[in-house]
């Protein structure tokens, strides 16, 4: 479904470059370390009322920092598409808001408060240029997104309380393919120990298990494990893996330690029974505790589930045809590198998720940036697609003129 020139053409008009930008400086400069996100989502929930919306805190359980909820309705039948960001950062060194460059720079600038601010943007542009016509926006912001340290229950409580639209737009940064498919995660921490205390090399006893050959052995299974998972290729997100990330043991060189831990990633395709990958990962683990003579403990921590997207689904179409809208091209098909909150979405309520945000960089470290031209890019977008998509399903008046296609590059 094409949009007119005008309707384009009056959503930028009630655009505010200057609005956007404060509102993303506003909500970096609250630090947010995932599980403290209090401040910020406080910060946002201000920033709503004073801007006229009637806000909801539903606290998901994690009432330590209530989740943000507004629901704009036209008051006509139509779809709900929904706007999900999550507030809470990594847990980095805060660095506050700055532009450089036309680049928003600071905490979560990349991952995923500029993101957020352009949803915040494309919502008041809907409301200000009265051109969602029906239906209704619902926009979520929570806490508890980033692993290790959150695993996604505020959202999934959410979601299972029926706060979640028909579709849903999220503002991470990926802005180069629409993504179809993506794989689940889990996290794992594993501790190998011996029953003695450490001591010196020379003083070990002869009938206690070397915790280091454990851990390398394990090593080696893994790596085995990790080749055999890359044999099945999928055709959009690649293949399974299992990653070790981290192996730590002793305090000197010299000692004999106790205990030998290690870190990694579990990552599995759509189609597989995420929680079964875990019985696989501590079945491997119990097997060798009992080769070893050593005893292995497992912190599982499961981040999201696999991700798929139907592209029959009449929101893929219509965020095609306003992306192309507005950029005069069709944005390409491909896999989603990491996992978010559209996993939960696809895994617990069927619902269309399509991840989108702005040209960004740095996630995860102490030098994200956002690109803020595209961030206004990307409030137009959505603003787009949710005239297209919450009007949809319904009968056209006879007065309502049926939108003709109408480039508009920016």
């Amino acid at each position: 479904m094409d949009h007119p020139q005008s309707i384009i053409d009056h959503l930028v008009k009630h655009r505010d470059r200057d609005r956007l930008v404060d509102t993303a400086f506003l909500l970096i400069d609250a630090p947010s370390p995932t599980g403290q996100a209090g401040k910020a989502c406080d910060r946002l929930a201000e920033i709503l009322e004073a801007d006229g919306f009637e806000v909801e805190r539903p606290d998901g359980g994690h009432p330590a920092a209530p989740a943000v909820v507004v629901r704009f309705e036209t008051g006509k039948p139509g779809r709900t598409l929904q706007f999900n960001g999550h507030l809470d950062t990594v847990h980095l060194p805060f660095v506050p808001a700055r532009v450089e460059d036309d680049l928003l720079r600071g905490s979560g600038a990349s991952d995923m408060k500029g993101g957020v601010a352009a949803a915040v943007e494309a919502l008041r542009m809907l409301r200000d240029s009265k051109a969602l016509t029906a239906g209704s926006i619902l926009l979520t912001a929570h806490d508890l997104h980033e692993a290790p340290w959150g695993d996604g229950r505020q959202l999934d409580r959410l979601i299972r309380e029926g706060i979640v639209g028909d579709a849903v737009l999220l503002p991470e940064p990926l802005s180069d393919v629409l993504p179809t498919d993506g794989r689940g995660c889990a996290t794992w921490k594993v501790r190998i120990s011996r029953t003695g205390p450490p001591v010196h090399e020379v003083m070990r006893p002869m009938d206690e298990p070397s915790v280091i050959a454990a851990g390398a052995e394990l090593v080696a299974r893994l790596k085995r494990w990790d080749a055999k998972l890359a044999e099945i290729v999928h055709s959009i997100c690649g293949s399974a893996s299992v990653f070790i990330g981290q192996i730590h043991s002793g305090e000197i060189y010299n000692q004999y330690p106790q205990e030998c831990r290690l870190e990694g990633t579990r990552r599995w395709l759509p189609g597989t029974d995420g929680r079964a990958t875990e019985t696989e990962f501590r079945t491997l683990l119990a097997d060798l505790a009992r080769e070893s003579g050593t005893r292995i403990e497992c912190d599982w921590l499961f981040i999201r589930d696999a991700f798929h997207l139907d592209q029959a689904d009449p929101f893929v179409s219509i965020f095609q045809a306003s992306y192309q809208q507005i950029s005069n091209r069709r944005i390409p098909l491909g896999g989603k590198p990491f996992v978010d909150d559209g996993n939960s979405f696809w895994a617990l309520a069927g619902v269309p998720a399509i991840t989108h945000g702005p040209r960004a960089g740095g996630q995860h470290t102490v030098a994200e940036w956002a690109d803020i031209a595209d961030m206004e890019r990307v409030a137009l977008l959505y603003a787009l697609t949710a005239v297209a998509y919450c009007a949809s399903g319904r009968a056209q008046t006879e007065d309502e003129e049926w939108p003709q296609p109408a480039p508009y590059p920016i």
